[in-house]
């Protein structure tokens, strides 16, 4: 079944204003991260607050993984595609998901049909919104050879669950590149869980910088091809009690590669 939907770009000075620095860090260390109060107090001047938590609520209804390799039963995801132009997000047939094991040694070299993203959440404002957010951030950080449009984006919606029999692992393939150009990473929420450490490894100083996710909308942007980025196993905290990771995974890369 096919989904279209569109939205035109908000205005590249009015999110700049809202997140300054950010495409600066972005250039110079491949990264940046953004905190969880100050994404959501950006977001609120950009007008995209007012229906979150509804947003955020869709990651009680996500399907099985069913394409782990390792056995596991510990996430539950979502997926869809969209072209991403200056002017607008069209969101694209549902598809599979697919990744060499060049990127991905666990799951690779397959294509991995997840449930598709439910419509009103493809087209929630505070989705559209943090599309804009990245379609600025990552154009303005790109060089200048490599900031051609269109762009294919993909969007994962992922629950990591810590199981009462083990650990889940959010990149259960390691320290990785997803294969794209740009990533970005927004934690929805974290329930009764400890660790779950994201590493970003800088291929250039060999360097390994390391934050947590903790609280909602912590976000950080990658420029894949510069580092590589992966998370520590979760842990319960109160063993009697569920746990898990929720978040959203967006990922860019030029359309036809």
């Amino acid at each position: 079944m096919q989904h279209s939907s569109l939205s035109t770009a908000r205005t590249s000075g009015t999110i700049s204003d809202a997140f300054p620095g950010i495409d600066g860090d972005i250039k110079r260390a491949g990264y940046a991260f953004a905190p969880g109060a100050r994404m959501a107090d950006a977001m609120r001047g950009l007008g995209s607050m007012a229906e979150w938590e509804r947003f955020a609520s869709s990651w009680d209804d996500l399907g099985l993984d069913r394409f782990m390799a390792d056995g596991g039963r510990y996430r539950r995801r979502r997926f869809a595609a969209f072209e991403i132009s200056p002017a607008a997000i069209a969101r694209k047939p549902h598809q599979p998901h697919y990744q060499s094991r060049d990127y991905n040694p666990l799951n690779g070299d397959i294509e991995r049909w997840f449930e598709p993203v439910l419509d009103e959440n493809a087209d929630h404002p505070f989705l559209r919104t943090v599309f804009d957010v990245c379609r600025w951030a990552f154009a303005s950080a790109a060089p200048a050879a490599d900031a051609g449009w269109p762009w294919h984006a993909e969007m994962h919606q992922f629950r990591i669950e810590a199981m009462t029999e083990g650990v889940g692992r959010p990149t259960p393939e390691g320290m990785h590149r997803d294969g794209v150009d740009w990533v970005c990473v927004m934690l929805i929420k974290r329930e009764n869980v400890q660790s779950g450490t994201t590493e970003i490894f800088d291929n250039a100083s060999e360097s390994v910088n390391r934050f947590t996710l903790t609280e909602p909308l912590d976000t950080v942007f990658l420029n894949d091809t510069r580092v590589r980025h992966g998370v520590t196993p979760i842990l319960r905290l109160a063993p009697e009690r569920e746990g898990y990771r929720d978040v959203l995974v967006l990922t860019f890369r030029r359309d036809g590669e």
